[in-house]
């Protein structure tokens, strides 16, 4: 299968034009054009694709942009070629450095991107499970423990197996667990359309309590739990703690119950660089 990464975006700070631009999800630069605010639109994009193209389209596209779905979706399906929303593009992110670094680190600010995330919601009171815990699981053990289990929802990608990550096996992989309960899988079903990313502990001022928050989506964030715990802010800590020698891989557990006899759905996730 073949995929482009691509990003349309208008960078006041550096050119007063819009600038497209493609690579392959190893680094190499596709196609880069500019043009001005007056003449960018769906027929302009699906022009750009077929030059990008030279008589072979890709199969599938990943933008990370929100702003720029609506244009993506015509020239797409006009041309024929699946469109993936999605976050992990870092390499797209990394050559886009090339053109907006704004730090000594080459690291962009949400402004540079151009992504305004939204305050976190609440996740709907109606679908959360009954309580929920901080688990782990040695590296050399988790896609046995995921392939040995049956589980209506698995959500595994490839690139984050931990011998991808170059993620030694014997590294603890934190994680989070939610008895569900009854509404185990309709939890489940409804994390699945949220396309979890990253699940992440975010401390109060004191260090004393905070909660969880859910990346998910493009921009989406959900505040998963929270707490008021010093020993659960503790546990918070040595999670997130944990993230950092894992590399950023995580994950997301649902169980109906805590008998080790069901499991409902499990999504690897990455903390976002």
């Amino acid at each position: 299968m073949m995929i482009w990464q691509s990003d349309l975006y208008h960078y006041p700070k550096t050119e007063p034009q819009w600038q497209l631009v493609i690579c392959h999800p190893d680094g190499t630069l596709i196609y880069e054009v500019q043009c001005s605010a007056s003449k960018v639109n769906a027929e302009w994009l699906t022009q750009q694709l077929q030059q990008a193209a030279k008589g072979k389209l890709p199969d599938k596209i990943q933008i990370f942009r929100p702003q720029i779905v609506g244009l993506f979706e015509i020239a797409t399906q006009s041309l024929g070629i699946e469109l993936e929303t999605t976050r992990r593009t870092n390499t797209l992110k990394e050559k886009l450095q090339d053109y907006f670094p704004n730090n000594s680190q080459g690291k962009f600010s949400k402004e540079s991107l151009g992504l305004d995330k939204p305050p976190p919601q609440a996740v709907p009171e109606d679908i959360w499970g009954e309580n929920w815990n901080f688990v782990s699981i040695p590296a050399g053990d988790i896609l046995n423990f995921i392939k040995d289990r049956p589980m209506p929802l698995k959500v595994i990608p490839e690139f984050l197996h931990p011998v991808n990550l170059g993620i030694a096996s014997d590294t603890i992989i934190p994680g989070i667990v939610v008895y569900g309960g009854r509404k185990s899988l309709i939890l489940g079903r409804w994390l699945a359309q949220q396309q979890p990313v990253a699940l992440n502990y975010i401390p109060t001022e004191i260090g004393q309590s905070g909660g969880l928050v859910l990346e998910s989506g493009l921009v989406d964030r959900w505040v998963f739990a929270t707490f008021e715990s010093p020993v659960v802010a503790k546990a918070a800590r040595s999670y997130e703690d944990r993230k950092q020698d894992s590399k950023g891989l995580h994950f997301l557990l649902i169980q109906p119950d805590d008998s080790g006899m069901t499991y409902t759905g499990i999504w690897l996730l990455s903390s976002e660089h």
